[in-house]
């Protein structure tokens, strides 16, 4: 069982990596998926922010190579296989997902997120950049992710408030869900990927949505000051 799971761990980290070629490009949410188009939310980082997928799809590849070669039958990486693997398989469609609907595509963000956390907080203690050095900035992305797709999806369908008012929650939210993960499993790729996407949310509002930029700077410096304090203990 212990050998088909980490196969299946890198089947599915290659089509995951590779299902962008197959889908149209997605950009954000279209105007015409929300009853309130959302053009550029300001709970969304800048363009740039997005090119760590580049450094999630590759290391988890090689991840998923070293674990079928090396570590197959080691219990300490099985246990946290089955939730990455549930991300994964989600991942591989979220692109088509995303560009049919706004609400499925928060739906299984949702879903990835949640796996791939369980699978950081599962994951081995040894073989720290193998494992959970790739699985941490993959958790971490999809916890700003998610929050990202809620905050823009609330707002297109005008829940509660508009699209100001979620970027604050969304900002919120995921600063939250950073503490709490990381105080199951202080793993510092982990928050400095939410860190990464903050900093994004900063340069995408810049000075124009001064208050977004700055309750973002505010997450950065608690998820910063954490970091660095549970680093020294």
């Amino acid at each position: 069982m212990e050998k088909f799971t980490s196969a299946a761990i890198l089947v599915l980290s290659i089509a995951f990596a590779i299902s962008p070629a197959f889908t149209a490009p997605f950009s954000g949410f279209t105007p015409d998926q929300l009853p309130n188009p959302q053009i550029d939310p300001p709970i969304q980082p800048e363009g740039y922010a997005f090119a760590i997928w580049g450094l999630i799809y590759t290391w988890l590849i090689v991840s998923a190579v070293l674990g079928l070669w090396k570590r197959a039958d080691a219990g300490d990486w099985h246990a946290a296989r089955l939730p990455l693997a549930i991300s994964l398989a989600v991942g591989v469609p979220w692109l088509a997902i995303a560009n049919a609907s706004a609400i499925w595509a928060t739906i299984t963000i949702i879903i990835m997120a949640l796996g791939a956390i369980t699978a950081l907080i599962r994951a081995p203690h040894v073989d720290r950049w193998w494992f959970q050095a790739p699985v941490g900035i993959y958790a971490g992305w999809l916890t700003a992710a998610s929050w990202v797709s809620i905050g823009t999806t609330a707002a297109g369908y005008g829940l509660i408030t508009g699209s100001f008012g979620w970027a604050f929650a969304g900002i919120l939210g995921a600063l939250s869900s950073a503490l709490a993960v990381y105080k199951m499993r202080a793993a510092p790729e982990y928050l400095l990927t939410i860190i990464w996407a903050l900093v994004g949310i900063v340069v995408a509002n810049g000075v124009v949505t001064l208050p977004v930029s700055a309750f973002a700077a505010f997450g950065i410096a608690v998820l910063a000051f954490t970091l660095i304090r549970s680093q020294r203990i």
